[in-house]
């Protein structure tokens, strides 16, 4: 069974930085792309940042480009969300999710994603 855990969420001041982390378990394949999604209340979810596993494409949403970046750990099982330069927009749910066998495509796709992790507050005061 595919496991996605998340954390490193918190509240943070306009202009602070968060990373977030998600530990992934229970793979049975190695192909797959992993990404960050958001869901704000009262929104819907969205993409915000994917890393392709087989040659480590990554992609962002518009809103978040030059702010945050993906990364995946040592371990291929680890991947990392750094945000910096947070803006009150920004707070949402954070999502961790794996698309087995999919690519880290430009416009990131929840239902493309069948795992996810339970998710992690973020949470930008102005």
């Amino acid at each position: 069974e595919v496991r996605l855990v998340e954390s490193g969420g918190g509240l943070v001041q306009a202009g602070g930085s968060l990373r977030l982390s998600c530990v992934a378990s229970g793979f049975t394949f190695d192909e797959y792309a992993i990404g960050w999604f958001r869901q704000a209340p009262g929104k819907e979810r969205e993409g915000v940042s994917c890393i392709d596993s087989r040659d480590g494409k990554t992609n962002y949403r518009e809103s978040v480009k030059g702010r945050f970046t993906i990364s995946s750990g040592n371990a291929k099982n680890m991947v990392y969300l750094q945000m910096s330069d947070l803006k009150p927009e920004d707070t949402a749910v954070y999502y961790c999710a794996v698309g087995s066998f999919l690519r880290c495509a430009r416009y990131i796709q929840a239902g493309l994603y069948n795992h996810w992790g339970q998710g992690t507050q973020v949470t930008v005061s102005s």
